[in-house]
Formats: C-alpha cells, sequence, structure tokens
C-alpha cells in the first residue's frame, strides 16, 4: 500500500509540474464556426500557427455544427489556418490574443469549393492519442506507431482506464461487465468468444474507440462499468477511395494481418466496404499450484502441481458491405451486411504431479487436449432516416438480423504414472462436440425533436428476440468404441425477448449551466430448458433505469459535469449452459443456468481545466455481482470453475487524465487512476468480506522528427488489483515504435516492438476456505511489428452515413467453447 501511494503521488505531482509550466501565464479561448454556402462543415482540420515563425502550436476539427474552440492558449500573435478536402485553403489575418481578453470570438469563416483536379490527394491530420470529452473518451488508434500490426484486443489493452485479464475478459476502471459495440451496433459475443474475435480482428480497420462509462438512456441499460464503442474506418468523399494495410509480427511464432477500406460515392448511392484478414500463432502456458487443506483444520491433505503447454493457431477473416441511398436531401435509405470467419486450432500438452501432503508423488498424470473450433457469423441491417422539418427534427429506424453457428471438436486423452513412471491407472480418452447456433432479431427506432434552440427531447422504441440452441455431445473410450457420456451430455435452449422505451430531454439552461435527463424502461422474458434433464426456467421482470447528467461552464478554463445512472448485465447466453469446457481431467469450467442479473448505481463527478487537464471520481455500488467462482472436490483433486451470483461490490476511485505539449516536437499523454473494490458476500456458502486498492497508469509519449519521422514512446503499469476471490499481482508494458511518411505522405511505414522487456505476465492467486491456488500465466506478448498503409483516391466532402443499431444481446453470446 505504501508503493501504491508513492507511486500514484510521484505521478501527481509529475502531472501536476506539467500543468504549472504548460499554464504560467493566464489564458485565452478562440471559437468560431466554418461553413460553405450556409451548410456546417463537419470534420475540418484547423491549425493555429504562430505568428513570428508559422510553427503550429494547436489543432482542432470541427464538430457536427461546423464549431470549432482552441482553449488554454497563451498571449501572443497567431493565424489560422482550414484545409478541407474539395475546398480552397484558408488563412486568417493575423489574431492578437491579449491577457485582458478571456474569449475571442472568430468571425465567420466561409469556404469556397475548390475548382482545381484534385486527382489522388491525400489529406492526413495528427491527432493526439487520447481526447477527452465531458460524455466520454476518444481514443484516435491511428495516432500510436505501436498500434500497426496490433489486434483491436491489443489496442483496447494499452487504452487509458481500460484492462484485460489473463483470459481477455475486459474491465473498465477496475469493474467487468462491460458492453462492447462495434459502430454503434453490438458484437452480440461475451466472455472468451468476445475475446478471441477482439484477438482475431485486425486493428487497421479501426478509426477512433469511445469510452462511455455512464451512457445516456438511448443506449441499452445493459453494461455494468459502461460502453466501449469501437468504431472502424468511413470515408466522407466524393468519387472512389480507400487504403490498404499490410502488416508482419514475429513474436515467438509469426503473425500476419491485412486489410482494405474502399468508398464509392457517385450521385445518390454510397458504396462502401472493408475485408480483414488474420493469421496468428501464438503460445500461452499455465502453470498452477494448489494446495487441498482440510475444511475444518486446514491440514494440507495433498498438492497438486499443473504445467500447460498450448500452441494455438487462428486463421480468419472479417468484411462489412454496405450501401446508402440519398432519396432526397430529407430522406436516406441505407443496408449493411457484415461478419466474420474464425478458423481456431489449440493443442495443450499437460502435465500434473499430484503429492501428499508430505510431498511424496502419489501420481503423474499426462494430458493431451486438442480443440477446433469453427465459427461463423453473419449480419444484416436496414435503415432510414428521415428530417422531418427545419427545426431539425429526425426519425430513425433500424431493423437486425444475426446469426452465429459455432462448431467445436474437443479430444481428450489421459495417461497415468506412479512416481517410478510405471502405469498407475488404465489411460482414459474422451471426446466432446459442443455445436451451438444463436439466431437474434432486433427492431428500433429513435425519434429527435428541438424544442427550440437551448432544448430537445429524444424518444425511442426497441425490441428483440434471441434463440441459442446448445448441445453438448461426450463420448467415452472403452478400449473397443466410444460410448456416450450421459451425465455430461445435455442439450440447452434459451429463449429471451426484452422490450424496451425511452425518453430523454437535454437543456441548456443558461450561459453557464445545462441539464440532460433520461428514464429507459425494460422488460425481459427468460426461459431455459435443459432437454436433457428436464429443468426449467421463467423469468419475467420489468425495471426502470433513470440518468441524470448536470454541466457547469464554471469559466473558460473550469467546466465541470456531474453524472447518475442505473445499469443492468445479464448473464452471457453460454454462462447459463450447464457444459462443460475441459483443461485436462483434474480442471474444468461448467456453465450456470441459474444465474441471475446483476444492477448497478453508477455516479461521476468531473472536473475540465484548460481542456486538457480532466480530473474524474467516481463510485459504483453492484448487487447481484456475477463473478468466477473457485470450487473443489478434494477427494479427487479436481477444481473446477462456474459463474455465480456472489456478492455485493462497491468500487470508487479517481482519474486524471492530461494531454500535454512538453516541447514543440514533444507531446505526452498521462492517466492515472486509482480506484477500490469491495465485496461483501456468500461464496460456496461462507461470508466474504475483502477489500483492495489498484493503481494503474498509461504514459504515452510521441516526438515529431524532422523529413516525415515520428517516434513513440509508452507504456503501462497495473499494480495488484482484487477481482472478488482472485488477486492479481502487478504487471506493466512498454512498447516503442517509428512511423514515416513516405509516397507524397499517401503511405505510411511503421516499425515497432510491443512489450519490450516481456512484462505482460499474469501471476495471481486465491487464498478462501479452502481454497489455496496461485497461478502463472504467460503468452506470446514480445512482439516485433513491421507495417505499410497507402491511402488512395479522389478526395470531395460528402456527408456522414447513418449507422444501424441493434440493442446489447450481441455482448452475451459466446459463440464457441473453445478458449
Amino acid at each position: 500500500m505504501k508503493q501504491l501511494i508513492a507511486t500514484f503521488l510521484f505521478t501527481l505531482f509529475l502531472t501536476n509540474s506539467l500543468i504549472i509550466n504548460a499554464q504560467t501565464n493566464k489564458s485565452v479561448t478562440v471559437v468560431g464556426k466554418i461553413v460553405s454556402q450556409l451548410k456546417n462543415i463537419e470534420s475540418a482540420n484547423i491549425s493555429l500557427l504562430k505568428a513570428k515563425d508559422s510553427s503550429i502550436y494547436k489543432m482542432a476539427i470541427t464538430n457536427q455544427t461546423g464549431d470549432y474552440e482552441f482553449m488554454g492558449l497563451l498571449p501572443g500573435k497567431y493565424f489560422l489556418q482550414v484545409q478541407v478536402t474539395g475546398f480552397e485553403k484558408f488563412t486568417s489575418n493575423i489574431l492578437e490574443l491579449s491577457n485582458q481578453t478571456n474569449v475571442y470570438t472568430m468571425a465567420l469563416i466561409s469556404l469556397q469549393p475548390s475548382n482545381k483536379d484534385l486527382g489522388n490527394v491525400t489529406v492526413v491530420a495528427k491527432k493526439q492519442f487520447v481526447e477527452q470529452k465531458l460524455d466520454k473518451t476518444i481514443i484516435n488508434v491511428d495516432a500510436l506507431a505501436s498500434n500497426a500490426g496490433a489486434t483491436v484486443l491489443e489496442i483496447l489493452e494499452k487504452s487509458p482506464g481500460v484492462a484485460v485479464d489473463k483470459d481477455g475478459n475486459i474491465s473498465l476502471k477496475g469493474k467487468q461487465g462491460v458492453m462492447v459495440l462495434i459502430d454503434g451496433r453490438p458484437t452480440y459475443l461475451g466472455g472468451q468468444d468476445l475475446a478471441n474475435m477482439l484477438k482475431n480482428m485486425p486493428g487497421g480497420n479501426l478509426d477512433i474507440i469511445e469510452i462511455m462509462t455512464n451512457p445516456p438512456a438511448k443506449y441499452d441499460a445493459a453494461g455494468n462499468s459502461g460502453i466501449i464503442n469501437i468504431k472502424t474506418k468511413k470515408s466522407k468523399t466524393v468519387g472512389l477511395n480507400g487504403s490498404v494495410s499490410s502488416n508482419y509480427s514475429q513474436g515467438v511464432y509469426p503473425k500476419f494481418n491485412n486489410s482494405i477500406n474502399l468508398n464509392y460515392k457517385k450521385g445518390k448511392f454510397n458504396f462502401f466496404g472493408n475485408f480483414g484478414s488474420n493469421y496468428n500463432q501464438r503460445f500461452q502456458d499455465f502453470d498452477i499450484v494448489r494446495t487441498f487443506r482440510d475444511k475444518n483444520t486446514s491440514t494440507i491433505l495433498s498438492v497438486f502441481e499443473q504445467f500447460a503447454r498450448s500452441k494455438r493457431e487462428y486463421n480468419s477473416f472479417s468484411y462489412k458491405a454496405g450501401a446508402d441511398y440519398f432519396y432526397n436531401k430529407k430522406t436516406t435509405f441505407g443496408i449493411v451486411v457484415n461478419g466474420f470467419q474464425d478458423y481456431r486450432n489449440e493443442l495443450t500438452n499437460s502435465q500434473a504431479f499430484i503429492k501428499s501432503s508430505t510431498g511424496f508423488l502419489n501420481t503423474f498424470n499426462k494430458a493431451d487436449n486438442s480443440f477446433n473450433t469453427n465459427l461463423s457469423n453473419i449480419a444484416a441491417n436496414v435503415n432510414v432516416r428521415h428530417i422531418m422539418d427545419t427545426l431539425g427534427s429526425e426519425i430513425t429506424a433500424d431493423v437486425d438480423y444475426i446469426n452465429y453457428n459455432a462448431s467445436n471438436t474437443q479430444f481428450m486423452n489421459n495417461y497415468f504414472f506412479d512416481a517410478a513412471g510405471n502405469t498407475k491407472a488404465p489411460e482414459e480418452k474422451f471426446k466432446s462436440q459442443l455445436p451451438s447456433n444463436i439466431h437474434i432479431y432486433s427492431a428500433k427506432t429513435d425519434y429527435s425533436h428541438p424544442l427550440n434552440k437551448t432544448s430537445k427531447i429524444e424518444a425511442g422504441l426497441k425490441f428483440s428476440y434471441v434463440e441459442t440452441d446448445n448441445n453438448a455431445l461426450f463420448e467415452n473410450w472403452n478400449g473397443i468404441n466410444w460410448e456416450k457420456d450421459v451425465v455430461r451430455s445435455n442439450q440447452f435452449i434459451y429463449k429471451e425477448n426484452i422490450n424496451a422505451a425511452y425518453v430523454n430531454y437535454n437543456k441548456q439552461l443558461n450561459k453557464k449551466w445545462s441539464i440532460q435527463t433520461g428514464l429507459r424502461l425494460e422488460n425481459t422474458q427468460a426461459r431455459g430448458n435443459q432437454i436433457t434433464t428436464g429443468q426449467k426456467f421463467d423469468r419475467n421482470y420489468t425495471q426502470l433505469f433513470p440518468t441524470v447528467y448536470i454541466g457547469l461552464n464554471a469559466n473558460e478554463k473550469n467546466q465541470f459535469s456531474l453524472n447518475y445512472g442505473r445499469r443492468i448485465d445479464r448473464p452471457d447466453y453460454e454462462d447459463l449452459n450447464p457444459f462443460y469446457n475441459f483443461l485436462d481431467k483434474y480442471t474444468f469450467q461448467v456453465g450456470n443456468p441459474f444465474l441471475n442479473p446483476q444492477f448497478s448505481h453508477n455516479i461521476e463527478l468531473s472536473h475540465t481545466f484548460g481542456g486538457f487537464l480532466t480530473t474524474t471520481l467516481n463510485y459504483s455500488n453492484t448487487k447481484n455481482i456475477i463473478q468466477d467462482v473457485i470450487d473443489q472436490v478434494d477427494s479427487i483433486n479436481t477444481t473446477f470453475i462456474r459463474k455465480d451470483n456472489i456478492a455485493q461490490q462497491q468500487n470508487f476511485g479517481i482519474a486524471i487524465s492530461a494531454n500535454v505539449p512538453i516541447t514543440k516536437w514533444w507531446k505526452a499523454n498521462i492517466y492515472t487512476n486509482v480506484f477500490n473494490n469491495q465485496f461483501s458476500g456468500l461464496v460456496n456458502g461462507s461470508y466474504l468480506s475483502v477489500s483492495g486498492a489498484t493503481f494503474t497508469t498509461n504514459i504515452t509519449n510521441q516526438f515529431t522528427i524532422k523529413k516525415g519521422f515520428n517516434a513513440e514512446l509508452s507504456g503501462f503499469y497495473r499494480s495488484s488489483e482484487l477481482g472478488g476471490v482472485l488477486i492479481s499481482k502487478p504487471m506493466g508494458g512498454v512498447n516503442i515504435a517509428f512511423t514515416k511518411q513516405v509516397l507524397k505522405t499517401k503511405g505510411t511505414l511503421r516499425i515497432g516492438v510491443r512489450d519490450v522487456f516481456f512484462t505482460q505476465v499474469f501471476n495471481g492467486y486465491s487464498r478462501f476456505q479452502n481454497i489455496d491456488i496461485t497461478v502463472r500465466a504467460i503468452r506470446d506478448s514480445r512482439v516485433l511489428n513491421i507495417g505499410f498503409t497507402y491511402r488512395f483516391g479522389k478526395a470531395k466532402p460528402t456527408q456522414n452515413r447513418k449507422r444501424g443499431g441493434a440493442g446489447d444481446e450481441q455482448d452475451r453470446v459466446k459463440g464457441g467453447a473453445g478458449n
């Protein structure tokens, strides 16, 4: 704890020192608006340059209404330059900012269309890695050179406030239960299968990542700790344009990923698509030591030492294709089809040494475990958007259909020897087939109506229906033929219908105060049926989920926001399946069909200073929390993991994020988070009351070098963390990368190394009741990457296309049982 406090105080001191150095003088804010032919220009790149040497001081991008803002400017002489593809370049007169002016309002900038044939012109804007907004954190993926060749999960792992554990489970500010969206639509995967999809999705297709810890009422109420929205690249230009990217990575094993993004717009039609492929070999080693103790006396009964070595091969591809039809200026129709195909092969060799309390070797077990998975997904979305009047009232509608098919096959051989190496018992062999089929139907509509210039009301309805059919067919080898294992075999059918409605009200009370409040109602009807055993359950419940946001612009330097929301986390579909997933004879996972949803109350208070420093205090209280529970059968040295509603969790913490321009050529982003988790409740029939503090930090340094060269040095550190009955030890990593703009800035060459010192190693333990387990996991994390991206096409501006959307159901699917 002393080291934790000392590290936090040092980071806080460093951050404050940089802040004081950057803010010694009174600052000025410059605001303005950019239009063309009376239409707002969105995503215009604006540069603020120093008048004395024309060097770039700051950059900004206009929002949807064409507005821009530069905050924290020192007194002096500057000028603006605006570059938007398809328009003439604009350069302002000299601006002379003084201490006498807090806010300087620029005259309206009206851009003139360019008469030149732009041909294959590419405009590349340098963005910050992290942008802190009042309601979200934005991660600009291409801003970090070390993201080249990385998968989506590896990029998330480096994002501020996001943690990924040894199994790929994602948590946000110390809380699990994250809802993951892609382009505003749910992934419909959960747990390890969500992790596997993100592991195999090339990061080259990504544009930005949005992190929302307390989303408004228009979003599904699912996600205890918030929403992560992964946005893929989209072109905003007329004609044919796009980009291609190719990366080769070398860890212990090779890895390749490639992607292509295309967009073609002509007349009333816009066609778009992307394709990504990924081939990946990796290893993962598990070392597990289990000490079996008497429940009453804690006397050691036996010691189980296990060493598992896995080699995994992934071959996958993903695709998206769609079209927009601009019927007129008010109405747009769209269709999108996307999906992926994922092939996985895994071979695990496990050795287990079962010793007596005195250390004598009783049994040596050797297990060979092969697992093959074929997971396919296809999703279709039809959407329409209609602007109803000149005030900006609009109505949108989406209809989605998603299908997952998984074929999982497992073969396991177990061999038993005594201390002398002689056969102690007959070998045991079994195989399993775990086919899974999931159908998801969703329809929603949203209506937005401005009441006046300062207020707006939104409302919407949503319907979703999910049906899953999962089968588990286990067979044992009797020495002559295969026999059905009637104990482990099962079929589980699950049906779920969620009906939702929401209303949201937004009001700018005056120049300083604003408020947004919303209420979402969700009715859930769920039915589970274990065909083999005849066990069934029916659930029907209706819940309200309020949200409140209050904003205060105290002055040009200080903005505050306070928000509250209630959220729900329903169990992943696969966690409800009462099936077995084996590592070896002595170690397995099993589903729990009697899981209930968990509910949380979340409160956040944020302060933004000077547009670059954000401090957030957060508190959440979660009841009926869903966590992994470890149990064991002492007499046969067996340990298994299952999900259960174990306890109540309280989480409170403080996070600080700062974008600091240290020098003209050196920019740093510093993120620190200290949080405390408290768990209290019944686990395996005994009362649990534990708490623990965790410190995390992400530091990114970006260096601008001459002649198109850039460099990056980044890293993260996470101290010990409490997760229910499991404690993970400190872990961190350092990345270094270089980029070079080539081919007249149309190409980017990247080279880098992730986890330079090979320190992303998981170590953890559990000491509860008679459970005494130590775990160590090592994966193929130190990787050298070489990547190249080429951008092509004509460039003329066009409007953003509408994104389709569904509910949270996709976050809870696990398409296959493999890990």
